[in-house]
């Protein structure tokens, strides 16, 4: 079905656009479809978004005074529109959201312009697209009519159902939840239409939690796929490297978790050293160039894992085509890495190759690893069966450590994560070496061998950026952000953990990694790094062009290295493969024929590496249009691993209502403080109501509630005595009370 959006993205503005092609554009081939495209195109000409040219062909206004924006609701019932690059949002009163909802992309004139320090204001006059096609809701009567009202209080609409789907009706001992899907949006005076295709009884059945969660995140579970043609992989001329040993480093246990690379060090004469990063070749499996078969992925762009196992953007087929199987000889797509005797990188090159696993690495194996107390000999049970691999280990281990130092010393930080013991959620917690949306490094963790291939992927990641920008290619990349937005001084007063005999350094400052370490104990570095992880913003994917330019100094990469995760490493790998196969070589003046995959090789080219034909393609895989979907489904999915924590957080709590425990507490706000059970690893709240022995303000300069007769204050870092009192499923919150 087509929206709005997909019609105003097919028309241009330079050129016209008949009917009939956009009917192909769009697939509408059914008259009822081509119908409601009628009333849109007539709509849009109303509007003055798009017009006509003498021969009948659409295309877009050139000037408009519209501005394209998302809507964001709070609970409290304030809507803003949302616009792109930070601009500044626009107020959107109630009544002038022509029932457009939380999350939808719209069209938005301003009525009124900001002074001081309001927003300015407007109106929505055009809904793009609507980002729920599926809503959780209570089944209610009103009034002897059946009604849907939505579970998410932004949403400020009920749905019209019909008669039969009264047997749904709430009731508050099972938690009867309805996925209710949308026949007719609401329209002026006309009510929203739909019908229950789903009833959830969520009271004592956590089977049921992760299909709750992904409707409430907006992610339409996968049963079927639409698979693009996977194709033989051409006979290209390959490195083979098969009688070499590698290695992959593993800590996900489901059996379907996104292929990670392997490792292969080699040591050269003059003790410097080859190291090989080597990922699973399924860009040159698929035909990304043809529009048809790579928007059969736009209704999924990321893996990411469920519970037990994963729930992933490519098909079975494709990802049973390219796995590493160990002691078979599979094709790859790798980065050969120099490293000198100081573990620096001195040179690189990407190659096709043929390559062997030789063994999955364990945390089993890591923590003997670090832990053995005499290198030379080998003792343990676990280190003996795989004894004549232990120096490669030893050495790809030593380079992780030296990549992250490195990392650290051009201004990434690190933060350690919260600990977690509810075991449904492993899988969920095990780190994520493909994930670059977080502006901080999880720390080399003994217990997590995953932690230790981040340092290598984030150094083959960068070289690939670097190659690629100095040949004017696009590509998808997270850039990461100046952290002078940050206030460490603010930080510093509003936790009050840290001592006051704090010395800077040199220029006046202090910088984050030293500020953990001035927290004098383990409760008051875990409460600094949540406050730390909530200031930082996370980054987003960004389309970089031939004609952008960044300093040495800026971290960025473009991954590649796990195109089985995400498509962003998927179009990046493509971009690889591509520069390998189809980029054009040239002698130097010495009659050798210049490799364009060498570091620096970029310096001896002044020929246009890809023909017109090739650039068209790229073109259509690096759009923008992409790009914005992409972080759109990402949020969904960072949305859906809160809430998958949260969830199992509460049935946990929902098994000790009634218990006294010793809380931490972690934040304040004017309504109360959220409270962390270290015991049972979750957090509640205790409102501000519940203190009924006095009058409690909230002082936010010293971020502290206090009473005004008592004076007695509640502050972050302060242990209490609480008790769970009650939990909701549907709003994953646990309530406690001061014992």
């Amino acid at each position: 079905m087509f929206t709005t959006s997909s019609i105003i993205e097919n028309l241009s503005k330079d050129e016209g656009l008949d009917y009939k092609k956009l009917c192909r554009l769009l697939k509408l081939s059914k008259k009822a479809d081509k119908a409601k495209l009628d009333i849109a195109l007539r709509a849009l000409e109303e509007l003055e978004i798009i017009n006509k040219n003498n021969d009948n062909e659409y295309f877009n206004v050139q000037e408009s005074n519209f501005l394209v924006a998302k809507i964001r609701c709070s609970s409290k019932g304030y809507c803003f529109a949302v616009r792109e690059n930070n601009k500044e949002d626009i107020y959107i009163k109630e009544n002038l959201l022509n029932h457009a909802w939380n999350g939808d992309r719209v069209l938005v004139r301003i009525i009124k312009e900001g002074v001081r320090r309001r927003s300015p204001e407007g109106m929505v006059t055009c809904i793009l697209e609507r980002t729920n096609q599926i809503l959780l809701a209570k089944v209610e009567i009103i009034k002897e009519e059946v009604y849907g009202i939505p579970i998410d209080d932004r949403i400020l609409s009920k749905i019209k159902l019909p008669k039969k789907d009264a047997k749904y009706k709430f009731n508050s001992d099972e938690k009867n939840i309805v996925k209710i899907e949308i026949d007719l949006f609401p329209i002026c005076q006309q009510e929203g239409v739909g019908h229950v295709i789903k009833e959830l009884k969520l009271n004592n059945n956590e089977k049921l939690d992760t299909d709750f969660v992904l409707s409430k995140s907006n992610i339409n579970k996968i049963d079927k796929f639409q698979i693009p043609v996977i194709s033989d992989i051409k006979k290209q001329k390959r490195l083979d490297l098969s009688d070499k040993k590698s290695y992959m480093f593993k800590s996900w246990s489901a059996k379907n978790s996104p292929i990670l690379p392997i490792f292969q060090i080699e040591k050269n004469k003059n003790n410097t050293f080859k190291l090989w990063v080597h990922t699973n070749s399924i860009a040159e499996r698929l035909d990304l160039t043809s529009k048809k078969s790579f928007q059969i992925f736009f209704d999924r762009f990321q893996s990411f894992p469920l519970l037990d196992n994963w729930q992933n953007y490519l098909s079975e087929e494709i990802s049973i085509a390219a796995k590493f199987n160990k002691s078979k000889i599979n094709d790859a797509i790798s980065l050969c890495i120099d490293i000198n005797s100081e573990n620096e990188i001195i040179n690189w090159s990407f190659h096709l190759t043929k390559v062997k696993c030789s063994l999955v690495v364990e945390n089993q194996h890591l923590e003997a690893l670090l832990t053995r107390k005499n290198k030379a000999r080998i003792t343990s049970r676990i280190l003996k069966p795989i004894k004549d691999y232990v120096d490669d280990l030893d050495k790809i281990i030593e380079i992780s450590k030296e990549f992250r130092k490195k990392q650290l010393l051009n201004g990434k930080i690190e933060i350690s994560k919260t600990n977690n013991n509810i075991e449904s959620l492993n899988e969920l917690l095990i780190h994520n070496p493909a994930d670059f949306s977080k502006e901080y490094f999880e720390p080399l963790n003994t217990h997590d061998i995953q932690t230790y291939i981040s340092p290598l992927l984030y150094e083959a990641n960068s070289i690939w950026f670097d190659h690629s920008n100095n040949y004017g290619l696009n590509n998808a990349s997270y850039i990461s952000q100046k952290l002078d937005y940050l206030n460490v001084s603010e930080i510093i007063k509003n936790s009050e953990l840290i001592d006051s005999n704090i010395e800077l350094d040199e220029n006046g400052t202090l910088s984050f990694t030293k500020l953990v370490e001035l927290c004098s104990d383990d409760n008051k570095k875990r409460i600094l790094n949540k406050i730390l992880i909530n200031a930082l913003r996370d980054n987003e994917v960004t389309l970089i062009s031939k004609d952008q330019f960044f300093n040495e100094s800026e971290n960025i990469i473009s991954p590649w290295t796990l195109p089985s995760f995400d498509i962003i490493n998927l179009i990046n790998q493509f971009n690889i493969y591509n520069l390998i196969i189809n980029g054009k070589r040239n002698k130097n003046s010495r009659g050798n024929i210049i490799n364009i995959m060498n570091k620096d090789s970029w310096k001896n080219v002044n020929w246009d590496i890809y023909n017109s034909s090739i650039i068209k393609n790229m073109d259509l895989i690096f759009s923008k249009l992409l790009i914005d979907k992409i972080n759109e489904y990402k949020n969904k999915v960072k949305q859906f691993r809160s809430n998958m924590i949260n969830i199992k957080q509460v049935r946990k709590a929902e098994n000790f209502i009634g218990n006294n425990y010793k809380g931490l507490i972690m934040t304040v706000q004017s309504y109360g403080f959220f409270v962390e059970i270290s015991e049972l690893n979750v957090e509640g709240l205790v409102h501000v109501s519940t203190l009924s022995n006095d009058w409690y303000e909230y002082r936010s300069r010293q971020n502290l509630l206090i009473g005004r007769k008592s004076k007695k204050s509640y502050k972050i870092g302060d242990l209490i005595d609480i008790k769970i009192i009650k939990v909701d499923i549907l709003k994953y919150q646990i309530d406690l009370e001061l014992v």
